[in-house]
């Protein structure tokens, strides 16, 4: 339950690739040929770049994969500059720490799999279908989408050729989302990954499916709407034997920052996971998109989160 030490896995970049428009497909391992920590299908690791920059990516690789770690990047100019550092100054050889894989894609046997996926969103449904294949596993279809090329096509074709992808070029086909997926059903699962207006469409088609069938991927947080109900706080770092009184509105994460003590971070909005904290005392308030209602017993994300109560105390 305790808050884990912030950890940083030395990588080295053995290879790059071209995988599509805009698009590198990097493959970090151990210096030394070790194994790597194990991962989730479709797991997530936030990449330490240079100029301390933090930013997280999705496993392509399969799980069962465990010497090397499997990301791609698209270079987004209107982004905050870490695909363009990884596109233009990252080349093989070099060093490139990594937090410990989280998060993932949930792939329980016995179930039906539907994955829908824009653009590269599609990333992290490499890694569940093979982790499903190794298992055996053949019930699953991944719906790609994309415009003009495909995004890595050397992993999205064989699945293709296989009759387990169905691919759709929106230059010439746009899909209907709520066909896809179709009604909810026992034993099935639909997650979708993709910009904005996909998990829109997605959100809309699956509002009669219970939420325990659904999983959704995002690239970018949605807005944090303001809640006119906040109210201040005495925030406490149990580990640091720090108080601090947090005014109505202010972020956590930047109260705890300002008191010296570092916490990751990468998306600022609640979908990426790398700012989870352990919750020892108080009621906190959630408002990401991350955590299972599990974990929300007794962890925050600290980038979002605030208290329903007067005081909260943090494994920090």
């Amino acid at each position: 339950m305790g808050r884990k030490a912030i950890t940083s896995i030395e990588t080295v970049v053995r290879r790059i690739e071209q995988a599509g428009p805009g698009i590198k497909h990097l493959t970090l391992e151990d210096p030394d040929e070790w194994e790597l920590p194990p991962a989730r299908p479709g797991a997530h690791i936030d990449v330490h770049l240079p100029g301390g920059l933090w930013r997280t990516y999705s496993l392509c690789n399969g799980p069962q994969v465990n010497t090397r770690y499997e990301i791609a990047v698209k270079r987004e100019a209107a982004g905050r500059g870490g695909s363009a550092i990884l596109h233009d100054n990252v080349e093989v050889g070099h060093t490139l720490g990594v937090s410990l894989p989280r998060g993932g894609i949930p792939v329980p046997s016995g179930t039906r799999h539907i994955f829908v996926a824009g653009g590269i969103g599609v990333t992290p449904f490499f890694s569940a279908a093979s982790a499903l294949l190794h298992r055996g596993e053949r019930d699953f279809m991944l719906h790609a989408v994309f415009r003009g090329e495909p995004p890595l096509a050397e992993l999205l074709i064989p699945l293709r050729d296989q009759g387990l992808a169905t691919l759709y070029d929106s230059t010439t086909s746009r899909p209907d989302i709520r066909t896809i997926i179709g009604p909810p059903a026992p034993g099935t699962r639909a997650s979708c990954c993709g910009p904005a207006g996909m998990l829109e469409a997605f959100d809309n088609a699956s509002r009669d499916w219970p939420e325990a069938q659904l999983h959704i991927e995002r690239f970018v947080p949605p807005p944090l709407a303001i809640d006119p109900q906040a109210k201040p706080y005495t925030l406490v770092l149990s580990r640091s034997g720090i108080t601090v009184s947090v005014p109505a509105g202010r972020s956590m994460l930047d109260a705890i920052a300002e008191c010296g003590v570092e916490v990751p971070t990468s998306c600022g909005g609640g979908i990426c996971g790398a700012c989870k904290v352990g919750v020892l005392e108080g009621k906190p308030l959630h408002h990401d998109r991350f955590l299972t209602p599990d974990e929300r017993e007794h962890s925050v994300l600290a980038c979002v989160a605030g208290c329903a109560g007067g005081r909260l105390v943090l494994d920090l």
